[in-house]
């Protein structure tokens, strides 16, 4: 069949190296796709936000399922747009995207259901928000409710801190994703990534991760989309991952389908694993960036095969074959990021890094002049090391990073670092 992939970054890029191992894919399209997905899709122009253009795609290249990557066309409900013309996609419907694209619904849905996650308030008012952080105290958490592209959490450490955060969503940087705002109480442990995927009636334990979402080594400075990540999670053991799917995922799929939204696709739940067990962050609803390029390299199975049963309601439910490996992702970030960050730097030395062994390199933030691989965005390269072990994974991803000159980008040098013992490290 042939396939249609929405979406532009690195996850993206990991998506489409899985897609093209399915025996069921005949031709796989890219919209608007990057210079690394083009050597493995045929990159097309299309209005994302324009659902009658992408469904007259579809039908004038026999589209016959459309992979969405990103969660904004997820949220702006391009799946029922794509649905109601009669074409299959991979991803939930508006309303089920609500998971993402609202904390205050996912917040309250917690608590409808009995899904443990943290204290919650939520606020239209910057008085009243403030008077909630006087009366609870720091550190506490200050969340738009919206899309925010990773931005829109603030931890504060002080009441001042809370104060500056709510005047900082307020004020307008994220549009409507800002008008109305979550506080939190602060969770205590160790964050973990979970992925299920699911048809709407099943969910189906997928895999784990852990990523780091600050600019800089140790986990210090503003938030980022992400910095790097690796897989599995060292800490997400069978026992813990059958909780998560009881206590968590399982309640959210029953709540969602209750509420006259069934779930499709592939639920993300972020997680802090505290002393009470784990608790719910937050959901999103799709794979995550950089997780995805560190988990879909151990996939054993195909991946379209998967995502079919998903959107067709006829999931297995069994284990999903992985590889036993681990997998470690650093991300080259362009400076400025998470800033503006500078575009048009040019990127050599791709080819060296990808014939090492046990390396993988997928293209975000890139674009093609001339013969020339230039930035052109904040997170540009993803490099995937894999391993019997994680510190193989690790030195096998940052010996592919060395091998890449780019004076114009940075990454951090301690993805993993939380990871770091003797027993989890091998």
């Amino acid at each position: 069949m042939n396939v249609l992939l929405i979406g532009s970054g690195g996850r993206e890029h990991a998506l489409a190296n899985s897609l093209t191992k399915s025996p069921l894919l005949d031709r796989l399209y890219a919209a608007p796709g990057n210079p690394g997905i083009q050597r493995v899709a045929e990159i097309v122009t299309l209005d994302l936000g324009d659902h009658a253009a992408v469904i007259d795609f579809c039908r004038l290249m026999n589209i016959g399922f459309v992979v969405v990557g990103p969660e904004a066309p997820l949220v702006e409900g391009i799946v029922d747009a794509l649905e109601a013309a009669g074409l299959r996609a991979f991803g939930p419907s508006r309303a089920a995207a609500r998971l993402e694209g609202s904390k205050g619904f996912t917040k309250d849905l917690c608590r409808r259901f009995a899904i443990p996650t943290a204290a919650y308030a939520r606020f239209t008012s910057a008085t009243q928000a403030k008077a909630h952080v006087r009366k609870e105290g720091a550190p506490i958490v200050v969340k738009a409710d919206g899309l925010a592209a990773g931005k829109g959490v603030v931890v504060a450490q002080t009441v001042a801190e809370a104060d500056a955060a709510i005047d900082l969503m307020f004020s307008g940087i994220f549009g409507a994703a800002g008008r109305e705002i979550i506080i939190e109480e602060k969770l205590e442990g160790e964050e973990v990534s979970f992925f299920a995927l699911c048809d709407g009636e099943r969910a189906l334990s997928f895999a784990s991760a852990q990523d780091h979402k600050r600019v800089g080594e140790a986990d210090v400075g503003p938030n980022t989309g992400g910095m790097g990540a690796y897989s599995p999670a060292p800490l997400m053991d069978a026992a813990l991952a059958e909780r998560v799917m009881a206590e968590i995922v399982g309640p959210a799929l029953r709540g969602m389908k209750e509420l006259g939204a069934p779930f499709k696709g592939v639920l993300f739940a972020g997680l802090m694993i505290t002393s009470q067990g784990p608790k719910l962050i937050e959901f999103n609803v799709r794979f995550g960036d950089p997780e995805a390029q560190a988990i879909l390299p151990r996939l054993e199975e195909d991946l379209l095969s998967l995502m079919r049963a998903c959107a067709e309601g006829r999931l297995e439910e069994r284990a999903v074959k992985l590889s036993p490996r681990n997998a470690l992702t650093v991300v080259l970030a362009a400076d400025g990021y998470p800033g503006p960050p500078k575009k048009g730097t040019e990127i050599r030395g791709l080819d060296r890094a990808e014939i090492m062994p046990g390396v993988i390199v997928t293209q975000a933030g890139t674009r093609r002049e001339g013969g020339k691989l230039l930035a052109d965005g904040g997170r540009v390269l993803n490099v995937t090391g894999l391993g019997a072990t994680l510190a193989e994974a690790r030195a096998r991803a940052y010996a592919g990073v060395d091998a890449i000159d780019w004076p114009g980008g940075f990454c951090r040098r301690d993805i993993g670092w939380r990871a770091n013992s003797p027993s989890q490290m091998g």
